[in-house]
């Protein structure tokens, strides 16, 4: 997400907030357009399962979803009541915890409202932090899923790793041991936890390739599945390094499980749901 969009989402979600007997809420009617949800009645089902949520964290549903009425325009002058509720901070996050993160509103949403101090800077942080972990969680699975379509074609654990190793070769012209010294990585950790988005990215890339096209091609085998894997990683190195971006020399980024425990750190403290 580009910092543009991610200051035009902070600002809209800013005006849309209001303090209400000095609390800071949102209307579920404004949340739900903020959200990207055409239809009040899907939005509604994601509102209960965040009252669930609340409910099973010990926490008031009525102080934290309280229902009201909204008038709203209609063609020649009249005027409609409609079902709303107010949503403090805390019911906010736990909308957008319950709501589809692929959505880009999504996404933003449930960093926004885990960002108690009003800054748009952290929160800004906060969603890079996000997408790398959830880009390190994203090549776990590529991964996972290409060592079973590999083993189904006779290759094995350790053929696999090999076949990781020559991919990664290909794509960071250095071999693990190398690499692993160049960003300072522990030997005893994968490359992949240092690394920063757009390589971690990179490496998913390459993995989906390479197991979309064994399928395609079907490729069976060690040798000619493993020169495929090291054709993937070069195109991919290619499409970087032509937009001037060579990947062995981007810097190792912070231990992705330390910023995972941060993250999660974050979301328990509001969890508690603290009233204020």
């Amino acid at each position: 997400m580009k910092s543009e969009e991610i200051l035009q989402l902070f600002e809209q979600f800013e005006q849309a907030a209001s303090e209400v007997e000095n609390v800071e809420c949102w209307s579920a009617r404004e949340l739900q357009q903020l959200l990207g949800y055409s239809k009040w009645e899907n939005f509604e089902k994601v509102i209960q399962k965040a009252k669930d949520a609340c409910k099973n964290a010990g926490e008031e549903t009525d102080y934290h979803f309280p229902d009201i009425r909204k008038t709203i325009p209609m063609p020649k002058g009249a005027e409609k009541e409609i079902d709303d509720m107010l949503l403090t901070r805390y019911a906010c996050y736990l909308v957008a915890q319950n709501g589809d993160s692929r959505k880009q509103e999504i996404a933003f949403a449930q960093n926004y409202f885990a960002v108690q101090t009003r800054r748009a800077e952290l929160v800004e942080q906060r969603l890079l932090e996000y997408e790398r972990v959830q880009a390190r969680e994203k090549l776990s699975h590529t991964e996972k899923q290409l060592s079973g379509i590999l083993y189904e074609r006779g290759v094995d654990s350790q053929g696999f790793a090999i076949i990781r190793s020559k991919g990664d070769q290909a794509l960071f012209r250095l071999n693990t041991k190398d690499l692993k010294k160049k960003m300072q990585i522990p030997d005893n950790r994968p490359v992949a936890d240092f690394l920063p988005t757009i390589s971690i990215k990179a490496k998913d890339l390459a993995a989906e390739m390479t197991g979309l096209n064994v399928q395609s091609k079907d490729l069976k085998g060690q040798g000619g599945i493993e020169r495929e894997h090291v054709d993937n990683s070069q195109a991919v190195r290619d499409m970087l390094t032509k937009r001037g971006i060579v990947p062995e020399n981007l810097p190792a980024a912070e231990d992705v499980k330390k910023v995972q425990r941060k993250l999660n750190s974050d979301e328990k403290k509001l969890l508690k749901g603290k009233k204020k």
